[in-house]
């Protein structure tokens, strides 16, 4: 019981995370975050949108778990969160050693093949 629920948790973690990553907008705001702590305005800046437009779209990494907002006095600095990446990285690296065992598998094959036409 307690594995499926850690189990649900994580699945609706993982759906946040890349229902967050399905935007442009977002998309963007994490790369210029990856380079520093950016305050809103200066995330703001670069968008053809509102300042609250922008904040809808900070609300939702920040729901995602993708950033995190600390206050200095009347400034609110955002910081890309790693580790959440880091989870949705690793759920997706088990895909990519699926995709290369194919691969080596089939690399098996068609040597195996290329020794028997020899002999």
């Amino acid at each position: 019981m307690l594995n499926h629920m850690v189990k649900s948790s994580s699945d609706e973690c993982l759906s946040a995370v890349f229902s967050a990553l399905s935007d442009t907008t977002r998309r963007a705001v994490l790369t210029r975050l990856a380079a520093r702590p950016r305050t809103v305005t200066e995330l703001a800046r670069p968008f053809d949108m509102s300042l609250p437009g922008v904040s809808k779209h900070l609300r939702v990494l920040q729901d995602a778990g993708l950033i995190h907002k600390e206050r200095d006095g009347r400034l609110h600095r955002c910081c890309s969160d790693v580790a959440t990446l880091e989870t949705a990285n690793d759920w997706l690296a088990q895909f990519a050693r699926c995709r290369e065992g194919s691969f080596d598998a089939l690399e098996r094959y068609l040597t195996r093949d290329d020794e028997t036409d020899d002999h």
